[in-house]
């Protein structure tokens, strides 16, 4: 919708007969470019992960009101005991904790309860995504992107399941500008302004494929020694979006090439 060549007129003054005139406007002059509908097999899919990555986004925030809520009432973390992953020791510490009145426990088990039960919830989406992998839709693309440095099994089913089909992607730029890894511009005559990351942008792909180029950059010498350049004239933050780029074009060559990538062998084309 927001593609739509729309006037000031049209866009101060919105009725349902100004949007039918607008879009049949459109039509005749052929300003519309067909859209990439997924069947429902792919949908039902990418809801699968989706809803993964919502829940990973709830035990986050769950995960720090309890933060807050030890804070709140003084209770610190013992040395011997490291909250970083949430091992079982931390989660029975804080199933130990003893408050003043019965009100206070309630409120904090209330928390830890639901902690608890989001856990539960995403080892089971975890474990769905897993057999879903296996699946012979999936097996071999699978091992095609999980062979490339930094790709794990659930950044390739999100990939896979996002994208659907690469062959709609003629080139590696109209792939980038799907997951939003290219840079906005404003531009007018001799006035030129850079505005880092475009805005639209598919927000899933764009930030697991920042977060496992963190991952790749250690494990791939090649990238390693492009983020080292990189950084030489460039922040950490802006070279990493550099690397994830040169990721995606890995993932799109051996998808395109069905061919297992090989560290410092293999160039994306």
């Amino acid at each position: 919708p927001a593609d739509v060549p729309t006037t000031d007129k049209e866009r101060n003054t919105k009725t349902d007969r100004i949007d039918a005139a607008k879009l049949a406007r459109s039509l005749v002059n052929g300003d519309f470019r067909r859209l990439y509908i997924p069947d429902e097999q792919a949908l039902e899919d990418r809801a699968l992960v989706r809803m993964r990555a919502r829940f990973v986004s709830k035990q986050t925030r769950c995960k720090n009101q309890i933060k807050s809520h030890l804070s709140f009432h003084g209770f610190h973390v013992p040395e011997d005991i490291a909250d970083r992953y949430w091992s079982r020791s931390y989660i029975g510490w804080l199933n130990g904790l003893t408050f003043t009145r019965e009100s206070g426990r309630i409120a904090f088990q209330a928390l830890l309860g639901e902690l608890l039960s989001l856990r539960k919830t995403l080892s089971e989406l975890t474990r769905e995504i897993r057999a879903l992998s296996r699946q012979q839709s999936y097996r071999r693309n699978l091992e095609l992107l999980t062979s490339v440095p930094g790709i794990g099994l659930l950044a390739a089913m999100t990939f896979l399941t996002e994208v659907v089909a690469i062959d709609r992607f003629k080139a590696l730029d109209q792939l980038c500008s799907y997951v939003g890894l290219v840079p906005g511009e404003r531009s007018s005559g001799d006035h030129e302004q850079k505005t880092g990351l475009i805005s639209r942008r598919n927000s899933a792909l764009r930030y697991i494929l920042i977060e496992c180029a963190w991952t790749a950059q250690h494990e791939d010498p090649a990238l390693l020694e492009s983020f080292r350049v990189y950084c030489a004239r460039l922040p950490k933050t802006v070279a990493i979006v550099h690397i994830a780029r040169k990721l995606l074009a890995r993932m799109r060559f051996v998808l395109k090439h069905d061919q297992l990538y090989v560290k410092g062998v293999l160039k994306a084309a």
